[in-house]
């Protein structure tokens, strides 16, 4: 990468940091935007308190800012209508994101996983089989660091595995995984992206700058998939639960499979793998093809499957008290997300449900509802009137409102699950209405949770 004497940083959140100390670190002064002042902003500043160079523009318009500046990085959750964006273009001033900067400065072999759910379980559970094959391996992007804080320190023998969102390929010009995989393609942040088509698009993304030699997984039980399939500069190799994919790993008979160049070996029995749940079988068939073809040996993928015990906020067991499990999965921040929840549900549950608006269609949440196990939902939240109205919708009477009361939603489904039930948190929204992000409202769900007496 050439290099900055000067970056603009626009956006201060965790990945914006990460940018600022990587430009620092790289010999760039480094100007701060952020819409919040440097006081609201808080303790979030300190890590660049003892970096020269840094100059703070902080509650300043970020477009007024690009004079003497070559290049300017955006954090992910500044959208490209920001105005700084069509600035930037006016002035010929490039413009990359965070994904971008730290890709340019990275070493080693890189795994980018994309998909709109089972991101963060699939890259967690690929990092940890290549952790297990004697691989230094990081594991960046929208779970653990951003990649600019692992950037400078990777080496050519590394495995970084990234999870990449539909914001952070937004920005991306260079970005080349040697391995990539799409997991699934369904209706989310369509506030932000408008159209399914835009949404897709920007997923494809991950394989625009793949070569020949390069390899993309994708989903061979998902249509959208298989079309994408036809567009990719790479080999395509599959992963499916239900249907036989011509190469790759699927599960037939209770077993996962690998099938390449004609030939089927098996890598485990479907039950060795711990996480529950159909999707999970989705995501470590999704890690088998990813690890397979990284050449990790079959023992090492069987063991992992074995033994990997989860993420964070997704399907998480939090603890059992009288009899009853509660379960934050405070992650699944649409409705395909939640609705892969429900069906994991084998006891009677009852559900938590209710966030900040995606705009999504919340009818196919209310049908899953309507044909699982849950026996009563407690809605909480922004969207929790719509979600009633499409229970009404499809006749599903069992429901009550807990408002903005966050507290409130869990002691209510506390109140009504009985021994042997389940209580489940499973939002279907995002988490703005009430809380930072997903994870202060799942760390908030346990809290509660461990009080209860």
């Amino acid at each position: 990468m050439a290099q900055i004497k000067r970056a603009l940083m626009v956006g201060m959140a965790r990945s914006g940091m990460a940018a600022a100390l990587l430009l620092s670190a790289k010999g760039a002064i480094v100007r701060l935007s952020d819409r919040k002042s440097r006081e609201e902003l808080g303790d979030v500043l300190e890590p660049l308190s003892h970096i020269p160079g840094v100059e703070y523009r902080l509650g300043e318009a970020p477009e007024t800012l690009l004079d003497d500046v070559d290049l300017v990085v955006l954090s992910p959750g500044v959208p490209l209508d920001n105005p700084v964006v069509g600035a930037a273009q006016a002035r010929n001033i490039p413009l990359i994101g965070e994904l971008e900067l730290a890709y340019r400065n990275a070493r080693g072999r890189l795994i980018g996983i994309t998909g709109t759910n089972g991101k963060t379980t699939t890259s967690t559970l690929v990092a940890e089989i290549f952790k297990n094959a004697g691989k230094m391996s990081y594991l960046v992007g929208n779970v653990g660091f951003p990649y600019s804080a692992i950037a400078l320190d990777t080496r050519e023998e590394d495995v970084t595995v990234c999870e990449v969102s539909s914001f952070q390929l937004e920005t991306i010009r260079e970005f080349r995984p040697q391995l990539s995989a799409i997991l699934n393609i369904v209706p989310d942040h369509l506030n932000r992206h408008g159209t399914m088509a835009a949404y897709q698009s920007l997923k494809e993304r991950i394989f625009e700058n793949q070569r020949e030699d390069d390899v993309l997984v994708l989903n061979y039980d998902d249509p959208l998939l298989r079309e994408s399939a036809t567009r990719a500069p790479c080999r395509v190799t599959w992963f499916a639960r239900e249907g036989q994919p011509p190469g790759g790993a699927f599960a037939r008979d209770g077993c996962i499979l690998w099938l390449s160049q004609g030939e089927e070996r098996v890598i485990c029995d479907t039950a060795d793998v711990r996480l529950p749940g159909p999707h999970n079988l989705e995501n470590a068939l999704a890690a088998t093809a990813l690890a397979m073809e990284g050449a990790v040996p079959a023992p090492v993928i069987r063991h992992t499957l074995r033994t990997f015990k989860g993420v964070e906020h997704r399907l998480e067991a939090v603890r059992e008290l009288d009899g009853v499990w509660y379960i934050n999965d405070s992650k699944a921040t649409n409705v395909n997300s939640s609705c892969r929840a429900i069906e994991s549900m084998t006891r009677p549950t009852v559900l938590i449900a209710g966030g900040s608006t995606k705009n999504e269609d919340l009818v196919p949440l209310a049908r899953a509802i309507q044909g699982s196990s849950i026996r009563h939902v407690v809605l909480v939240g922004e969207i929790a009137e719509d979600i009633a109205r499409a229970l009404d919708q499809v006749g599903f009477a069992h429901y009550s409102r807990a408002g903005m009361d966050f507290e409130r939603a869990v002691l209510m489904a506390r109140s009504l699950a009985g021994e042997g039930w389940n209580v489940l948190l499973s939002p279907a929204g995002a988490s703005f209405d009430l809380f930072r992000d997903y994870e202060q409202r799942g760390e908030v769900f346990r809290r509660i949770v461990n009080g209860l007496s």
